[in-house]
């Protein structure tokens, strides 16, 4: 299977990726939530409003997932947090 990168720049776009790696992985919302130890509907609201979940259920999420999440800078400089942030 081919590995493919899915840049998320704006939370908005993470719920269609998860949906589609669920897909891809062969799984229900009533699977991944077994897996997850939470009810279907609970799953259908994380794939709809991500940004909601907490980071370790999204952790638990990829993970079940067998997804790698990887944190990059962006190369434009428009975007690039100050050191002092750090």
């Amino acid at each position: 299977m081919a590995i493919t990168a899915f840049p998320i720049q704006k939370a908005q776009q993470l719920g269609p990726v998860l949906r589609a790696l669920r897909k891809q992985q062969g799984l229900t919302q009533d699977q991944l939530a077994e897996q997850l130890g939470i009810t279907r509907q609970a799953v259908s609201a994380l794939e709809r409003k991500p940004e909601a979940a907490t980071f370790e259920r999204l952790m638990r999420v990829w993970a079940i997932l067998n997804v790698e999440v990887s944190l990059n800078p962006r190369n434009d400089s428009t975007s690039n947090p100050s050191e002092e942030a750090w």
